[in-house]
């Protein structure tokens, strides 16, 4: 008889519980799976050149220009899932630069060694990698085009610069044509943006893997897409010389595949997989 009213006043509760979290769309078996989507990132700290990297929980969004005032190449907008992956809270540096390749190619050489390292070619980013993966025995890459818009707009939000989408607030987030005095600064001087990421506007493009088409969304599958036709290699987030338009986070610039481009407004910066 005991083992029986246990058995009803289990299966009561399991009910009770059932039916509230119904009103919100949840049930028991998910209320875990909820929270752990909750869009709370994770930090993980690399003792190579103090790397910090920030984990972001993958997702779906619309990815491309939702704000209806981009380029046509930011078109047209496409729903994009990713996976999770980890993502540097600063762009290089030139000092983790000097560690790993001996030398020191950046026009704003004078800014210091906690400043971003530029005038590096897509090629030389993925040799650095190389070289940094080959000491360390971890697996660093770029991010592709996909994951670093879902980055910078804090998860896929519709924002339009990353941290905010009012221009009065830019300065506050990115250096810019506005502010930069016309060169760089050194990273994590500005807020982050809201999933604890730092110069995703501004300061210096980034590399990303993916190469470059006018169209190349017209060709993204839905999950992680990398386009990699030929058409130069995407860099992403403007620079210290872009007015706002130019440090927008759909805004997408490339350089031809028959060129080395090194211009000292161009770096990257690291990601890797969970």
């Amino acid at each position: 008889m005991k083992i029986l009213f246990r058995f009803i006043l289990g299966l009561m509760l399991i009910l009770i519980f059932n039916s509230a979290f119904a009103e919100r769309g949840v049930t028991v078996e998910e209320k875990s799976w909820a929270k752990d989507t909750s869009g709370k990132t994770f930090k993980t700290a690399d003792t190579e050149m103090g790397l910090e990297f920030v984990l972001v929980k993958g997702g779906c969004y619309q990815m491309g220009d939702t704000f209806g005032d981009g380029y046509g190449n930011e078109r047209p907008v496409h729903e994009v899932c990713l996976d999770d992956f980890y993502i540097c809270k600063f762009k290089v540096t030139q000092g983790q630069w000097k560690a790993v390749r001996g030398n020191n190619p950046s026009y704003f050489k004078n800014c210091g060694d906690s400043c971003p390292v530029e005038n590096v070619s897509w090629d030389d980013a993925q040799e650095f990698i190389r070289i940094l993966n080959q000491r360390t025995g971890k697996a660093y890459r770029l991010l592709t085009e996909a994951e670093w818009e879902y980055a910078a707009r804090s998860g896929g939000k519709r924002e339009k610069w990353a941290g905010t989408s009012s221009e009065s607030e830019l300065g506050d987030y990115a250096w810019y044509s506005g502010n930069s005095g016309g060169q760089t600064h050194p990273v994590g001087q500005k807020k982050p943006n809201g999933i604890g990421i730092y110069d995703m506007s501004g300061n210096v493009w980034e590399w990303v893997q993916d190469m470059y088409s006018s169209d190349a969304y017209s060709f993204h599958s839905r999950n992680n897409p990398v386009y990699t036709g030929s058409g130069g290699h995407v860099f992403r987030g403007g620079s210290w010389y872009y007015n706002p338009s130019g440090v927008r986070t759909t805004f997408r610039n490339h350089r031809t595949p028959v060129i080395i481009i090194r211009h000292h407004n161009i770096g990257f910066r690291l990601a890797r997989t969970p």
